[in-house]
């Protein structure tokens, strides 16, 4: 008898419903979350998710909050005000007169 989650992974569960895009986001997030993640005391692939935003390592029992589907979050867009062009001049004497 072959395997019902051989493609559809985690949401296989799920059948065919709910359309491939939703079962495709709820697949990377399950797999991510589900995953053993590094501990940050003892560094051991052993933290596994308690509930949303709790985190535990299975073997120090080190109990942190982290993200909701990762136990460290990061930012992917970082937004960085443009410098006016009389802004950026002052910094740069400012430069040149520590060099001297």
């Amino acid at each position: 008898m072959t395997r019902k989650t051989l493609k559809a992974g985690v949401v296989g569960k799920l059948g065919p419903r709910y359309g491939v895009r939703i079962r495709r986001r709820v697949q990377e997030v399950e797999e991510v979350q589900k995953a053993r993640h590094r501990c940050p005391r003892c560094m051991a692939a052993s933290v596994k998710r308690v509930s949303a935003g709790v985190w535990e390592c299975r073997r120090c029992g080190l109990r942190f909050a982290g993200g909701a589907y990762r136990p460290v979050v990061t930012t992917s867009i970082k937004r960085e005000i443009p410098i006016k062009p009389e802004e950026a001049e002052p910094a740069k004497e400012k430069q040149a007169e520590e060099e001297v």
